[in-house]
């Protein structure tokens, strides 16, 4: 009679276990979808947060060296791009690419006539959903010399031109 209880009691342990133990369907954690780079450029407006030297001490942004990628970007996912100051006046507008490799950005900066103003591609070195993050250099003979401008989302609305 002993062993009889003794058996139950196991059971009865072996089959709480096996209720409690199994997962839901519901606690399932839902994986968002993977972006590609240019995706994930288009994905949000970006504002310029920070800027770092190489040495990654913090930059102004009214520093001369980074005032110019100073603003509010919107990469849209036709490949067309507006940029703004941050005080809303219009700074650029043109197309813009990024390869699979998202190792580079690049703008065409056009004038309103559609005739090509510059191209300047920069290196990424961020780019996720919570920044994105190029290097420019000063001078492009010499490596060493460097600024990261770092965007992070933003949820202002797009100026009207």
């Amino acid at each position: 009679m002993k062993e009889l209880k003794n058996m139950m009691l196991l059971l009865l342990v072996i089959g709480s276990t096996l209720t409690f133990g199994c997962s839901k369907d519901n606690d399932k954690v839902v994986e968002e979808p993977k972006l590609t780079p240019s995706q994930t450029l288009a994905s949000t407006p970006w504002v310029t947060s920070n800027a770092k030297d190489n040495k990654g001490n913090d930059v102004l942004l009214t520093d001369p060296n980074v005032s110019n990628f100073v603003g509010f970007a919107y990469f849209k996912a036709d490949g067309t791009f507006t940029m703004y100051n941050l005080d809303d006046s219009p700074k650029m507008h043109g197309d813009w690419s990024v390869p699979a490799d998202g190792k580079t950005r690049t703008i065409v900066a056009k004038n309103d006539a559609g005739v090509t103003l510059f191209t300047r591609v920069v290196d990424i070195t961020v780019l996720t959903k919570k920044e994105f993050t190029y290097r420019i250099y000063p001078n492009n003979d010499d490596k060493s010399v460097y600024f990261d401008i770092i965007h992070t989302p933003t949820d202002h609305k797009e100026p009207k031109k």
